[in-house]
């Protein structure tokens, strides 16, 4: 049974997705195309013991930092993005989606010869079943960007962060932000404006920046302790943050909730928001660091940031795929009794 909201200690939140409609968020990383292909299962191919699969539909949704830019966008956001995209049909129409979800493309370089990355899983079921994903095909770039790429993006990021209140760094490992990106995020951060960072292989690479969110694994990672309970928890929070030099770090817990480490602080444990098991995490990683990157952007101390993400974390999880949380459910959540 879900507990009332205001026992959760969340109604006071609404009042900030009011001002987080007001806030512009610059989002610079790994643009990627999450494609699902659905089709039907009939018989067994002549040519090997494969399935053959008649195509029905097939659909194209923003991964990566695309799905935290998307996130944004369904908050009331005024988005900016950054990143690269190949010069190729792929990344028209990723480029195309995100527009169409009010997402200012006009910082992502397109690289000539270089493959828009994309994650294409096939989907397939017999007549009248439920499909279930049968194959993942991943496309992703082989080499570096070029440092003519790399100084393009850079300046992409100081053309977009003007007028911004806060950016997002949404790192999955393809290289979208090289040192030059990296000196301009350090640089904004210098001048006070929020850099929060989300990152799945990098994480201590991003020194002297404000937040950085990993999950556990990830945090067992970069501090090289393994999270076995809250005292270990509180180690290896504490070792990222020396290393990073950053004021937050936000870890995601799974069914365990969240956690909050900040410097002079105590650490905040925030449980998990209902009771309803998840359908499906995929891609809640980057509901969350959008939501938090919002409400910091609107002004919100990090306790309050960490506790609207949660909310929207858990809303997310409840949906299938790459999926965003919407102002409008967050708002119905927080009255909710």
């Amino acid at each position: 049974m879900r507990r009332p909201a205001a026992v959760n200690g969340i109604a006071h939140l609404a009042g900030l997705l009011d001002r987080i409609a007001a806030a512009e968020v610059v989002v610079v990383g790994d643009f990627m195309a999450d494609e699902w292909v659905y089709g039907e299962t009939e018989r067994i191919s002549r040519e090997a013991p494969v399935l053959i699969v008649r195509w029905e539909r097939s659909e194209l949704k923003p991964g990566g930092a695309g799905n935290a830019a998307q996130n944004l966008a369904a908050l009331g956001v005024t988005v900016r993005a950054v990143g690269v995209v190949g010069d190729d049909a792929l990344g028209a129409q990723l480029l195309d989606t995100l527009a169409a979800a009010r997402v200012d493309v006009d910082g992502i370089v397109k690289v000539r010869g270089r493959a828009t990355e994309s994650k294409t899983r096939i989907l397939a079921g017999g007549r009248s079943t439920r499909r279930q994903q049968m194959l993942r095909v991943d496309r992703a770039p082989q080499a570096a960007l070029s440092p003519t790429a790399d100084a393009r993006v850079a300046r992409e990021l100081q053309r977009a962060a003007r007028g911004a209140r806060a950016v997002l760094a949404s790192d999955y490992g393809s290289g979208s932000i090289g040192a030059p990106a990296l000196e301009v995020l350090r640089a904004l951060a210098r001048g006070g404006l929020p850099v929060c960072v989300d990152s799945r292989y990098r994480l201590v690479h991003y020194t002297g920046l404000t937040m950085v969110k990993p999950n556990e694994v990830e945090l067992e990672t970069a501090s090289g302790v393994r999270v076995d309970g809250l005292a270990a928890l509180e180690r290896a929070a504490r070792a990222v943050l020396r290393k990073t030099g950053s004021a937050e770090l936000l870890v995601t817990r799974g069914r365990h909730g969240m956690s909050l480490f900040r410097k002079g602080h105590s650490p905040v444990h925030i449980p998990p928001h209902g009771a309803q098991e998840a359908v499906d995490v995929t891609g809640a990683g980057d509901t969350v660091a959008a939501t938090y990157t919002a409400a910091i952007a609107a002004g919100a101390d990090p306790e309050s940031a960490a506790r609207l993400a949660n909310v929207a974390g858990a809303l997310k999880v409840q949906k299938p795929g790459t999926a965003t949380v919407s102002r409008g459910e967050l708002l119905a959540e927080m009255v909710k009794g």
